[in-house]
């Protein structure tokens, strides 16, 4: 009886909490999940055309025997019931159903294995490629670089962009609430991306359902997969490897555009790039670095430090207070470029400015007090 009243309580209680979300996290997602959505999501590749035709296809099939091995059960069942007269048959066995049992099966595997081999091995094709992107997976981003074709040379990186505000539930739910991203990955129509895959840290997983794309990211290896857009539109997806706390917080948005608005966005980038390059040498005040290193850190590593400096007890050390903030420069600047444990290796995706900017904003803030309570984006290169 306790225990109907407890179950009674906890489904009254998801009732309420469902009914009081704002309409908003109820909504439609533009490029992603739909509210009830029962099938995959609209198809916009040939190989996720494909995917979407298999998957009814194993459907039907499936139901097809389903239909079929119940109806003989329940036939035989009611037809030959004791009720009625009938005695169970004495036999030991039937050569003709163990021939019909082991050829029928095979003969229908087989006839869903030709499509299906078919399209995995069209997936795993990615030769030809009008444009290479390489995808980074590091907790909780991903860093994008544009490795050949139009836009080679093109990097950053991509963070989730949902307010704070809305995670805590302080405010309304956005339309996009934790699929959209700071820096989306932008590709033209009907062209051909090779998207090549690797983690800094542990696995992660690439997926963009719209697409029929799913390749896992995996630290110390390189892996590919492809995909052509045939309709312009932003399309959402998620890291689907459980990746550490905030696994739920990198999705991936790609924007599909025609092939004048990516020759636009690709000079529009590169001019941007060549804007926030920094001279290595420039001397910088404390107060410029400190100022700039609060963006870097709210961009990159408040998701494992926290804003209060104060990290993930057993998960991510504390940067307020600790022995390598507040110590000798040099060994602060070792371990942010190089890396340590869970923490990637910075040297690859900070510039000399924002490293020296970062590392000078933790050494000036929360509690810390450092005697080498500068450091100049030279430091930075000479330790390189």
């Amino acid at each position: 009886m306790k225990d109907a009243k407890r179950l009674h309580s906890l489904m009254s209680g998801a009732f309420l909490l469902l009914s009081g979300m704002p309409l908003a996290a109820l909504a439609d997602n533009t490029g992603g999940p739909t509210v009830r959505q029962l099938n995959l999501h609209p198809p916009v590749t040939k190989i996720a055309e494909e995917i979407y035709s298999l998957h009814n296809l194993m459907l039907i099939i499936c139901l097809a025997i389903f239909i079929a091995v119940f109806a003989v059960m329940f036939y035989s069942i009611i037809k030959h019931r004791k009720s009625v007269g009938h005695q169970a048959a004495k036999f030991h066995e039937s050569t003709t159903v163990e021939i019909a049992w082991t050829i029928v099966p095979f003969l229908i595997v087989i006839g869903m294995a030709l499509p299906a081999t078919k399209t995995v091995v069209a997936m795993k094709d990615t030769s030809n490629a009008d444009i290479t992107i390489k995808a980074t997976g590091m907790q909780w981003k991903w860093g994008y670089t544009y490795l050949a074709g139009e836009g080679e040379g093109i990097n950053f990186l991509s963070n989730l962009s949902t307010p704070r505000q809305q995670i805590v539930n302080a405010e309304a739910k956005g339309e996009h609430y934790l699929m959209e991203v700071d820096n989306p990955v932008v590709v033209p129509v009907n062209k051909k991306i090779r998207v090549v895959l690797t983690a800094n840290d542990v696995i992660h997983s690439w997926m963009i359902p719209s697409f029929g794309v799913k390749q896992d990211a995996i630290p110390g290896f390189v892996r590919d997969t492809w995909f052509k857009a045939e309709k312009i539109g932003t399309y959402r997806g998620q890291c689907v490897e459980l990746c550490g706390k905030d696994h739920a917080f990198m999705p991936i948005v790609v924007n599909v555009v025609s092939e004048e608005d990516y020759k636009a966005w690709v000079d529009g980038k590169k001019k941007e790039m060549a804007a926030n390059v920094d001279d290595p040498n420039k001397v910088w005040t404390i107060d410029e670095l400190v100022q700039r290193g609060e963006k870097v850190y709210t961009s990159n590593c408040i998701a494992c430090h926290q804003a209060n400096g104060k990290g993930v007890p057993g998960s991510f050390p504390a940067l307020d207070g600790s022995a390598i903030v507040t110590g000798p420069k040099k060994a602060n600047i070792d371990i942010v470029l190089h890396g340590k444990a869970a923490m990637p290796a910075w040297q690859s995706v900070l510039s000399e400015t924002e490293i020296a900017a970062v590392i000078t904003y933790t050494r000036n803030h929360w509690s810390n007090k450092a005697s080498e309570n500068i450091v100049q984006p030279a430091d930075v290169l000479a330790a390189k």
